[in-house]
């Protein structure tokens, strides 16, 4: 097991803490754990590419531990009610949309392999933004006015342009 497949675990066991928080209303808490799951990531792509530590295993777990801890966070703060639920169905439906169609290539003989676009790239960095600019304006008190909106419309338009992208990429490796 590498250093970098252990910090990606201790991601995904981050993932439960910040939900708990987040419903118990810790919002420093779920603050510092999220800020302290952004540098693990940061951290173990880091160190993997840097002392060639990347693996097969890495190569799965650091995405699932990516979408757990977005994913959770977004349906947890809709939850609550500091977030629209509209938003957190986007959000999810583009994962579902994405896993539903890398099983069915395999399920049909044609198995896709897939990389992320640029804006897949641009979605994933609006909803940690935007998922940061929520839990540390709950965590401090701050109001963070039309940044809140723009974040929330930024995600939206992201989160529709990256399915249309990778729908696009499917349909025509369906279609060869």
């Amino acid at each position: 097991m590498t250093l970098p497949n252990l910090i990606t675990i201790g991601r995904l066991i981050l993932v439960p803490l910040v939900i708990l928080m987040i419903v118990n209303q810790r919002w420093q808490a779920a603050f510092a754990l999220f800020v302290i799951a952004g540098i693990s990531d940061a951290l173990d792509g880091i160190l993997a590419r840097r002392f060639g530590m990347a693996s097969e295993l890495g190569g799965y777990l650091d995405p699932i531990a990516d979408k757990a801890l977005i994913v959770s966070i977004y349906i947890t703060l809709a939850m609550v009610g500091v977030i629209p639920v509209w938003l957190v169905i986007l959000v999810v439906s583009r994962d579902l949309m994405i896993v539903s169609a890398v099983i069915l290539s395999w399920v049909m003989a044609k198995p896709l392999v897939m990389a992320p676009f640029l804006v897949s790239k641009l979605n994933t960095a609006a909803q940690v933004i935007f998922a940061a600019l929520v839990l540390g304006s709950a965590a401090f008190g701050v109001d963070p006015g039309p940044a809140r909106e723009l974040g929330q419309l930024a995600v939206a338009i992201l989160t529709l342009g990256s399915m249309a992208a990778y729908l696009a990429f499917w349909l025509r490796h369906m279609a060869a």
